[in-house]
């Protein structure tokens, strides 16, 4: 049973995002499946089966990938009325969802390690040479420039500004990406980070010395 319901899912989330180009496709969700499920093997916690659930759906009411975050809530619920699950694991599985986006560093709550997991899992997907490349691409996407040394890192934002305000893709890095390592939830996890973190640390010192045509 459990295995048709995964099955169910990922046919759904290949549909819905699979030729997205902001780095949140496919590939990306069997990526962050692919670490909690490492984590939860390291950590020897956590219940597989939410976990795998909550890191293939992580993405699908996010308003980034909807219309509104309203609309998103809707394509979610509407999908998860369809598995033949309890009640007491869909809510869980929103749950999680719903409280582990980093939306500008404004802080969720986690209650639970199921949570904690697929929230690190996304979050080392968002960092090291991978990380790199989709900060590109989104800020490519997004109509961000490259770099502009006259935009100024923005220290405190609010959701709105977090996703609307502007911005470039170098500066985000600053914004979010150099500060995950520290945001880590599970000891697995922060191994993980600490070599992704080096990895983005030295492209833009690399980056900076080519901008300055200094190598």
């Amino acid at each position: 049973m459990r295995h048709d319901l995964i099955e169910q899912t990922e046919n759904f989330v290949r549909h819905e995002l699979g030729d997205d180009a902001t780095g949140h496709d496919w590939y990306h969700i069997e990526r962050v499946r692919r670490n909690a499920l490492n984590i939860c093997s390291e950590e020897n916690e956590g219940n597989t089966f939410i976990i795998e659930m909550a890191a293939l759906l992580h993405d699908i009411p996010d308003e980034k990938l909807n219309d509104s975050a309203e609309k998103g809530a809707e394509k979610l619920e509407s999908f998860l009325a369809t598995l033949d699950m309890s009640d007491e694991a869909k809510i869980h599985i929103k749950n999680i969802i719903f409280t582990i986006s980093f939306k500008g560093g404004v802080k969720s709550e986690l209650d639970t390690i199921e949570a904690k997991i697929v929230q690190d899992a996304d979050r080392l997907d968002a960092i090291g040479a991978i990380g790199i490349a989709r900060a590109f691409a989104f800020g490519g996407k997004k109509g961000q420039p490259i770099y502009d040394p006259d935009l100024a890192v923005r220290e405190k934002m609010t959701i709105q500004e977090y996703r609307k305000g502007k911005s470039s893709s170098v500066n985000h890095f600053y914004e979010k990406l150099l500060k995950l390592k520290e945001k880590m939830n599970t000891k697995t996890a922060s191994r993980m980070a600490e070599e992704r973190h080096k990895r983005m640390e030295q492209f833009l010192e690399q980056f900076y010395s080519e901008w300055n045509g200094q190598s």
